[in-house]
C-alpha cells in the first residue's frame, strides 16, 4: 500500500519549497543588477560633474542625455528580466537532457551537436548583433540633441520660420535610428528563423531514431522522450535568444562604464586652504600665460601678460576668436592653464577648484536659471537672509516685479526661467552676483541679449 499522506506531504513540501526558491531568487537576482545598475548610474553622475568643460563641448548633450536615459533603462528594467530569463531557461535545458539522457542514453549523440551547432550559430549572431546595436544607441543621440537644441531656440525657428527645415532634419535623424532599429530587428529575426529549423531538425532525428529502435526501447520512456524533445527544442532556442539579448543588453552597461572613466578636473579641494577674507582686494597678475582647452588643442593664449590692480575696473576687447572668454577659462581653471596666475598673492593652481572658484562671480552672455523658486536661484545653498535678498533684488530694480509674482520670493520658475524675459533673467544673475559680495566680477557679454533699459541698469552698477 502507498503511503498517500507521505507522498502528499512530500509533494507539497517540493511545491513550497519551488515557490520559495523562485521568489529568492528573483529578488536576489534583480537586488544585485539593480543595485549594480543603481550604482554605475551614481558613478557615471559623479565622473561627469567631475569632467572638464571641454567634455561639454565634444560632446552634445543628446549623447550624454541617451546614456542616463535608454541605457540606464535597459539596464534597470530588461537587463535583470532576460538574465534571469536566461538563467532560468538554462537550467531548465540541464534538466531536460539529464532526464532525456538517463532514459535513453544514446539521446546525448544528438544533443551534442545541437548543442555545438546553437553555440557557433550564437557566436556568428553576436558577432554582428552587437556592432549593429551600437549603431543604434549611436543614431539614437543625435534625435535626442536635435530635440533639445530645437526646444531650447524655439522661438528664433519661429521668427525665421523655419521649422520646416527643422522638422527635416529631425526626420532624417528618426530614420536614420529607424533604419539601425530595423536592422537590429532583422538580425534577431534572422536567428530565430535559424533556430527554429535547426529545431525542427533534431525532432525529427530523434523521432526516427526512436522509430528505428522502437523494439529495443520501453514505450513509457519513448513517449516521455518524445515530450522532452519537443520541450527541449523550445528551451533550446529560447536559452539562445535570451543569451544574446543579455548579450546585446550589455552594450548599454559597457556604453555607461565608459562615462564612469572620464578625465576629470584637478581637486575640487587642497590640503592649502586660503584665508577665509581673501581675496581681499582682487589684485590679478597673469604671468606668461599659454592656455589651450585639452592636451592636444592648438593654443587659445600664448605668453600672455597682464596686471590688474586691487579695485580695478578693466574692459577687453578684441574680435571673435580673440582669447576673450579663454582668458575667463584660464582664471576659472576650466582647463588647467601654463604659467602662472595670482589672486592677492596667492597663485590659483595651488588651491582647490571649489575655494578659487567661490570667490568670483561672473555674469555670461547667457543667464542660467535652475528650475526652482526664486530664492533658491538667487540662495540655493541658504546663506543669506531674507532682507539680504530683497536688497539685491531692489538693487537690480526687480523687487516690485517679484513682489508681483503669486507667491513672491517662493514662486516657482519654469524650466530655465522661462516664465521671465531673457532681460529678467540676465538681472537675476547680477543679483546673485551682488549676493556674493565678492571682490572679482566678471561680465562676459553680459549685456549683448538684453534690452537697452536693462542694459543701462547693468552699466550703473557696473561703473557706480
Amino acid at each position: 500500500m502507498l503511503d498517500l499522506n507521505w507522498y502528499l506531504g512530500a509533494y507539497s513540501g517540493l511545491t513550497f519549497s519551488t515557490i520559495l526558491f523562485g521568489i529568492t531568487r528573483s529578488l536576489l537576482i534583480f537586488y544585485v543588477l539593480v543595485n549594480s545598475s543603481q550604482t554605475l548610474h551614481n558613478k557615471m553622475l559623479w565622473s561627469i560633474l567631475r569632467a572638464p568643460v571641454l567634455f561639454f563641448y565634444r560632446n552634445p548633450k543628446g549623447r550624454i542625455l541617451n546614456r542616463f536615459s535608454k541605457d540606464i533603462q535597459h539596464m534597470d528594467d530588461l537587463l535583470p528580466l532576460m538574465f534571469q530569463d536566461f538563467i532560468q531557461t538554462f537550467l531548465l535545458v540541464i534538466g531536460v537532457v539529464g532526464v532525456m539522457v538517463t532514459v535513453i542514453p544514446w539521446i546525448i549523440i544528438p544533443v551534442i551537436p545541437l548543442g555545438i551547432i546553437f553555440f557557433v550559430l550564437q557566436w556568428y549572431f553576436l558577432r554582428t548583433s552587437r556592432d549593429v546595436k551600437r549603431l543604434e544607441c549611436t543614431t539614437r543621440s543625435p534625435v535626442f540633441s536635435h530635440l533639445a537644441s530645437s526646444l531650447r531656440g524655439l522661438w528664433t525657428i519661429r521668427a525665421y520660420k523655419a521649422e520646416q527645415r527643422f522638422q527635416d532634419l529631425f526626420d532624417a535623424y528618426q530614420d536614420l535610428h529607424s533604419e539601425a532599429w530595423f536592422l537590429l530587428l532583422t538580425t534577431f529575426r534572422w536567428l530565430a528563423v535559424y533556430l527554429d529549423v535547426i529545431c525542427a531538425i533534431f525532432a525529427a532525428v530523434v523521432a526516427f531514431g526512436v522509430l528505428i529502435l522502437v523494439e529495443s526501447l520501453d514505450l513509457g520512456h519513448v513517449g516521455l522522450v518524445l515530450s522532452l524533445t519537443l520541450t527541449l527544442t523550445k528551451m533550446f532556442q529560447w536559452c539562445v535568444r535570451q543569451s544574446a539579448e543579455v548579450e546585446n543588453m550589455m552594450i548599454s552597461v559597457e556604453r555607461v562604464i565608459e562615462y564612469t572613466d572620464l578625465e576629470k578636473e584637478t581637486s575640487w579641494e587642497y590640503m592649502y586652504r586660503p584665508p577665509p577674507s581673501w581675496p581681499h582686494g582682487g589684485k590679478i597678475i597673469f604671468d606668461y600665460i599659454n592656455f589651450r582647452y585639452g592636451l592636444s588643442g592648438p593654443l587659445v593664449l600664448k605668453n600672455l601678460r597682464a596686471h590688474i590692480g586691487q579695485r580695478e575696473k578693466l574692459g577687453i576687447l578684441g574680435r571673435t576668436g580673440a582669447g576673450k572668454s579663454s582668458l575667463i577659462a584660464a582664471l576659472f581653471r576650466l582647463s588647467e592653464p601654463e604659467g602662472d596666475v595670482q589672486i592677492d598673492g596667492i597663485r590659483t593652481t595651488s588651491i582647490g577648484l571649489h575655494d578659487l572658484r567661490k570667490k568670483m562671480s561672473v555674469v555670461s552672455q547667457e543667464p542660467v536659471l535652475f528650475t526652482g523658486t526664486m530664492r533658491k536661484n538667487l540662495d540655493p545653498f541658504n546663506e543669506y537672509s531674507e532682507e539680504e535678498l530683497w536688497n539685491a533684488l531692489e538693487e537690480v530694480q526687480l523687487k516690485e516685479t517679484i513682489k508681483d509674482l503669486p507667491s513672491e520670493m517662493y514662486t516657482k520658475l519654469a524650466e530655465s526661467g522661462l516664465n521671465l524675459s531673457v532681460g529678467q533673467r540676465q538681472l537675476v544673475c547680477l543679483a546673485r552676483a551682488i549676493l556674493r559680495k565678492n571682490q572679482i566680477l566678471i561680465l562676459d557679454k553680459a549685456t549683448s541679449n538684453v534690452d537697452p533699459r536693462t542694459d543701462e541698469l547693468i552699466q550703473k552698477k557696473k561703473n557706480p
